[in-house]
């Protein structure tokens, strides 16, 4: 009798020094399902499923795979075995085409008949329903074109089991419904499918079946259909937790910056930002919505004085004086030192916000040092407010003085958050707040935010889950290819519509409910 399950771990564990990142693991996927894999930052879900792409090996336990014991030393093993992963970050050569992606690196004649390969992966491709152009340059496609592409492959090269990390971070949701349609078509031809995400209302509409890891450990497992988003975030943390987003009316809301048409371009002359204008109220949360490479990076830089400005002016308004100033063309530190207190959580959280080989103190300590005339720089504050962001954030970390490019990404989000918080700012703007953080410690961020806005703070929030933007923002600026397609009332605006500004400029000009 042919075995049910696609994949069977057997008290896997896995140790990096004295930090045990999966202890006796035991899990099954059975084929035909869609399984979804949950648990806070550091949990463990990476690590597990790094051992079954071949990235890690396990130090103990077995990993069956069709009911045969088997050893994944290598990416190339867990290729032969139908296993298949499909990264956040893409692993595609931007100057190919689809097809050609498709068929890098596969063994056969070093002559191809690429019309034979592309009619096959057309067939392919129209079984499950993926829309794909196979003769189109990786560098033209959309993050969801991309994300087919990678997934085809995986499916051309013969994986009947797929893993996805977090496929939706940075899809519309009419992607999304795409992604979930295609996904549900290869569960019901009997691939196993593994989905790692935080999203627990896309766990609920899309899965059969859902695990769920606590600090490395097997938490359990429940069918999806006697599942809550309460119920799994329990699971997750083990203790009861609210996940109601409050959203306090503004108060006190006067204009903090001034956006008036603004053009940045981007490193290839193109134009990033066009003719863009808004304002940053205080006492308001702006949302910020739109595809990947919209111009949100750009917009958050521009304000900070860390991208240069082509054309248009960019004006805070002073709540003290009364007086207005120009931001366009000054350094981030002459915009600090004018006295606009800006906090700016930036999208590269290790490229521009932290330095890695610094503990948490020593990246406390570059919002200070510039402020002592001392030589030798005074740690105590630092330090005090390191410990604060550990304990309110939970940020797991061995000691203060630990690198932070060694915690887990969800962990220096944490500590990037909780420093511009901490900084007192006037304007406070993040560009993915969130973005792998489990669904505890993004509520706790939820709420920080909110807390600024009622302290009077202008607090601008770029985010990929537009049911967060809805809830957690009173009004929401909508990009699409570089411009400003709309501003809604995040009251009363609705996912469909935002979705469909993100993909269609308005021809009539930018709706504006505000």
């Amino acid at each position: 009798m042919e075995p049910t399950n696609a994949i069977e771990l057997q008290n896997i564990t896995k140790k990096f020094g004295e930090v045990v990142a999966n202890n006796k693991i035991c899990l099954e996927v059975k084929k035909g399902e869609i399984l979804s894999l949950l648990g806070e930052n550091g949990s463990g879900k990476t690590t597990l499923m790094n051992m079954l792409s071949g990235i890690y090996y396990p130090d103990e336990g077995k990993i069956l795979v069709d009911g045969k014991e088997v050893a994944i030393r290598s990416p190339r093993d867990a290729y032969e075995l139908g296993i298949g992963m499909i990264h956040q970050h893409f692993k595609l050569v931007d100057i190919f085409t689809a097809a050609e992606n498709i068929v890098l690196g596969l063994s056969g004649s070093r002559v191809l008949n690429m019309k034979a390969i592309e009619d096959d992966i057309e067939k392919l491709a129209q079984k499950y329903g993926f829309e794909l152009d196979l003769n189109k340059k990786i560098y033209d496609m959309s993050v969801s074109e991309k994300q087919t592409v990678e997934i085809v492959k995986m499916i051309y090269r013969g994986a009947n089991i797929l893993i996805l990390d977090e496929p939706t971070a940075v899809l519309t949701p009419q992607e999304t419904s795409k992604l979930f349609d295609v996904l549900r078509n290869m569960r019901d031809d009997g691939k196993a499918i593994i989905i790692i995400t935080h999203k627990l209302n896309e766990v609920l509409t899309l899965s059969d079946r859902v695990a769920v890891l606590r600090k490395g450990e097997f938490a359990g497992e429940v069918d999806t259909k006697d599942a809550t988003e309460i119920s799994l975030t329990e699971m997750m943390v083990g203790k009861k937790v609210d996940l109601d987003i409050e959203r306090p009316e503004p108060h006190n809301v006067e204009t903090r910056i001034e956006v008036k048409n603004v053009t940045c371009l981007d490193k290839y002359g193109i134009k990033a930002l066009d003719d863009v204008s808004f304002d940053i109220r205080s006492g308001e949360i702006l949302g910020i919505a739109g595809i990947a490479g919209s111009g949100q990076k750009e917009i958050l830089e521009a304000v900070a004085g860390l991208q240069k400005v082509e054309s248009g002016c960019i004006i805070y308004h002073n709540s003290k004086t009364n007086e207005e100033e120009e931001l366009v063309g000054k350094s981030p530190l002459q915009i600090r030192n004018i006295g606009v207190a800006l906090s700016f959580v930036p999208e590269d959280r290790l490229g521009m916000g932290l330095v890695g080989s610094m503990g948490m103190t020593g990246n406390m300590m570059l919002r200070s040092y510039r402020e002592g005339g001392s030589f030798f720089t005074n740690t105590k504050e630092p330090e005090k407010l390191s410990e604060t962001i550990k304990e309110e954030l939970e940020v797991a970390t061995p000691s203060l003085s630990t690198p932070v490019r060694k915690l887990s990404g969800g962990n220096v989000q944490k500590v990037l958050v909780g420093r511009e918080i901490a900084a007192s700012p006037k304007v406070l703007m993040t560009a993915y707040a969130v973005r792998g953080l489990d669904i505890n410690t993004s509520y706790t961020i939820y709420h920080l935010l909110n807390k600024q806005k009622e302290k009077g703070v202008a607090v601008v929030y770029v985010g990929e889950d537009l049911d967060v933007l809805l809830e957690l923002s009173d009004r929401i600026l909508v990009l699409c290819s570089g411009k400003v397609n709309g501003i809604v009332d995040a009251r009363t605006a609705t996912k469909e519509q935002i979705g469909l500004l993100m993909t269609k400029l308005n021809e009539g000009g930018p709706l504006n409910e505000q």
